[in-house]
């Protein structure tokens, strides 16, 4: 009887689970369907919502499609790419490093991203190949990462320190690369600062996009790894995984999740971090089906916050990161207090 009755609320409970992770999904589309539509409707020329999504695929007016199509549509599917690779990179590195606070721009991921960019921004590199050098730059922030902190034991609070003293690092690299930039490169390079999906092209967005698209299937692809390091080193090791090669494989997909997502929008901050401990809010406990919602929450995140920049702050040509960073410290000093005592304590 007992038994009986166990297995009818476990039942009950994952269907309540399965309709919260749908109504979340199917909200999460909507949102972001509206917000896409906002995005190429608005601005200086005030466009009908349906004429802006016709103009999309090129009928109507040809001043509304060279608006929308060159202007509006870059800069919003840029946001959408970068917050949903961001959002998923935050997922895997949380579950990963087993630590909340763990983050591309808390670990210093970004900010090597950052440094790639602007290092071929200052080569006169091609705008194709930016992608390129932001991944490469977040794949020698990870390795910096794993020079100093990388080891059996390592404490959650050296790690997490570490982290942040690499990130700090590579961003003083950064400005002082665009401090000595030539007047004309300083302002291409200045969104790396902060982070800004202005300006985006075509180029960029399906050069990072198209990048994105493979590293999240592999991301996918990977998850059952992953799930199985959920369950700890010793049972991962008991049921036949090769715990350090599936970490390093798992940390380089983060990694250039992060990278892809940078070179489009530069350091934003805060997404990554936030976004896993939302869907885990709604979610419960993580699955491959958080990982893809993961993506969808921080694309809505971040178009929401360019939206914001453009249209409801005082001051005008602020970039996307100042929002988001402006929401992320009060986020980070929630998440450290409530989660004290295992960064005091525990060992990842």
């Amino acid at each position: 009887m007992t038994t009986a009755v166990s297995v009818r609320t476990t039942t009950a409970s994952r269907v309540h689970v399965r309709r919260r992770v749908l109504v979340f999904a199917v909200v999460g589309l909507a949102a972001l369907l509206v917000l896409l539509t906002v995005s190429l409707a608005t601005g200086e020329m005030p466009i009908p919502a349906l004429t802006a999504l016709r103009a999309l695929v090129g009928f109507g007016d040809a001043g509304d499609v060279l608006v929308v199509q060159q202007f509006r549509a870059p800069r919003a599917v840029a946001a959408i790419v970068a917050g949903a690779g961001l959002g998923a990179a935050g997922c895997v590195l949380q579950r990963l490093f087993r630590n909340p606070l763990a983050s591309p721009d808390v670990m210093g991921v970004t900010g090597g991203a950052s440094l790639g960019a602007v290092a071929l921004i200052a080569a006169g590199a091609s705008q194709t190949l930016i992608p390129v050098g932001a991944l490469g730059g977040g794949l020698l922030a990870a390795l910096l990462l794993g020079v100093f902190a990388w080891r059996s034991g390592v404490s959650v609070a050296r790690l997490v320190l570490t982290g942040l003293a690499v990130q700090a690092g590579l961003a003083a690299a950064v400005n002082l690369m665009i401090v000595r930039f030539p007047a004309e490169l300083a302002g291409s390079a200045l969104q790396w600062t902060t982070g800004s999906v202005y300006g985006r092209t075509w180029t960029e967005v399906w050069g990072a996009g198209g990048a994105m698209l493979v590293v999240l299937a592999v991301a996918f692809a990977l998850h059952r790894r992953l799930a199985v390091l959920d369950l700890g080193d010793d049972s991962a090791g008991a049921l036949g995984l090769d715990t350090s090669a599936a970490r390093l494989q798992l940390l380089v997909v983060a990694v250039a999740l992060a990278s892809l997502a940078a070179a489009l929008a530069g350091p934003v901050t805060f997404v990554a971090l936030a976004v896993p401990h939302i869907v885990r809010f709604v979610t419960g406990p993580p699955t491959a089906v958080s990982l893809a919602l993961a993506g969808l929450t921080g694309a809505v995140l971040l178009l929401a916050s360019d939206l914001v920049v453009q249209h409801l702050l005082p001051v005008q040509g602020l970039p996307v990161g100042a929002v988001t960073a402006t929401l992320g410290a009060p986020w980070l000093l929630v998440l450290m207090f409530r989660h004290s005592s295992p960064v005091r304590g525990s060992h990842g």
